[in-house]
């Protein structure tokens, strides 16, 4: 069994003063780890796993004693930090962790798929990934307030133990989500994959913080079929608007790759911002904790600093922290301001008249909707379809 690179040492000196985006606090000493997005530790720790893992277990992973802990990367307005090393041993020792404080966690970790990542070996035995993500997942739910939410981007291989292991430890699903893209791996023995799960767990789904204004979108009734029933909805929610499915795609949803504004190099795993923007934007509030274990090229980071709130993170490699640090700061490559937009997949049947105000007139079709057929603006280039035409189905009873 290969060993864990050793945790450099951190000094309990005091950090010198530094300009908000520069490393605070002590820098790891020694040889570190380098190269491309690193997600995590090499071995696995010793809780007791939800299912039976093999008949011999890796050996238990012993913890160091706790310790001062200052973050490698810091700033402020709002609080911001990255702190380098193995996951496992960081979170224990960082006091909003510690005391339960986090409001979120969003946990994309390593897929053991045998990336080439720096030094972390991605091919373990079944045994040992799983030993390794109950672990984690341990440290993630504990940090979490009674208020607080938990989201996991993993594929298939895992996301069924990943359940188990989390409704074991008492947290309830709230959505199992699928966010999916386009451009899978091509393949001909098998169907190709075009997704990864985003499973949403809460500590309790009647405290949890939960805001769907901020993420809605155009429902098919308005964008698609003229639905004038969508405009005296009894649901609370505005007119023509809907919380997003359970399957997420569309503009800007797709594989960050090639030549997209998005893309940062030594990371080919890297999640679209709009992802986290509606996970950030609809579990968490301005101000709240946000925490990410597996900080890779930072996207967490950039979406929860861009929204107001605050932000911790840990990071296997310091190279990694250390690119994803300085694209934080940055910001987004841009921020979705034009309003909900429609994810539907059919050509518009009948334009949404929406009355003119004080009247019982038509007036203009619903802002963000395309227009129909035979109208002015082009809809091939609103819902991105090319080709003849396609026949849809009739109105759906729901959304």
């Amino acid at each position: 069994m290969s060993a864990l690179p050793p945790i450099p040492p951190f000094s309990d000196a005091p950090a010198p003063a530094a300009d908000a985006g520069m490393p605070l606090g002590p820098q790891p000493a020694g040889p570190q780890p380098a190269g491309p997005q690193s997600t995590g530790p090499q071995l696995a720790s010793g809780v007791s796993p939800a299912i039976p893992l093999a008949a011999t277990e890796p050996d238990a992973f012993t913890p160091p004693p706790l310790a001062p802990l200052q973050p490698t990367f810091s700033a402020t307005d709002p609080d911001t930090r990255v702190y380098v090393g193995d996951c496992r041993e960081l979170l224990p020792r960082i006091p909003e962790v510690a005391r339960g404080e986090v409001d979120l966690v969003f946990a994309d970790p390593p897929f053991n798929w045998n990336r080439a990542y720096d030094r972390w070996h991605d091919k373990m035995p079944d045994a040992e990934y799983l030993r390794f993500t109950y672990d984690w997942l341990d440290l993630c739910v504990n940090s979490l307030k009674p208020t607080g939410s938990m989201w996991v981007n993993i594929p298939d291989d895992w996301a069924a133990e990943i359940v188990v292991h989390l409704k074991q430890r008492q947290m309830t699903m709230v959505n199992w989500c699928v966010w999916h893209y386009r451009f899978g791996q091509n393949t001909r023995v098998r169907f190709i994959n075009s997704k990864v799960h985003a499973l949403y767990f809460c500590k309790d789904a009647d405290r949890r913080t939960w805001n769907a204004e901020p993420v809605l979108e155009i429902s098919d009734r308005a964008a698609i079929y003229g639905d004038t029933r969508t405009l005296s909805k009894k649901d609370g929610l505005p007119p023509g608007r809907r919380v997003p499915m359970d399957v997420w795609y569309g503009t800007f949803w797709g594989r960050v790759q090639g030549n997209n504004a998005e893309r940062r190099h030594q990371h080919d795993n890297q999640l679209p911002e709009i992802y986290l923007d509606r996970v950030v934007r609809s579990s968490s509030n301005a101000g709240d904790l946000v925490l990410d274990p597996f900080v890779g090229s930072g996207t967490t980071g950039v979406m929860a600093r861009a929204v107001g709130r605050r932000f911790i993170g840990t990071e296997f490699s310091l190279d990694n922290a250390d690119r994803a640090f300085k694209r934080i700061l940055e910001g987004p490559v841009r921020m979705l301001t034009d309003g909900p937009q429609s994810t539907a997949i059919f050509r518009k049947r009948k334009a949404l008249d929406v009355p003119a105000p004080g009247t019982h007139s038509a007036g203009t079709h619903m802002p963000g909707t395309p227009a129909p057929f035979g109208a002015a603006r082009d809809l091939r280039a609103h819902a991105q379809i090319s080709g003849p035409e396609r026949s849809e189905p009739p109105a759906p009873r729901g959304v």
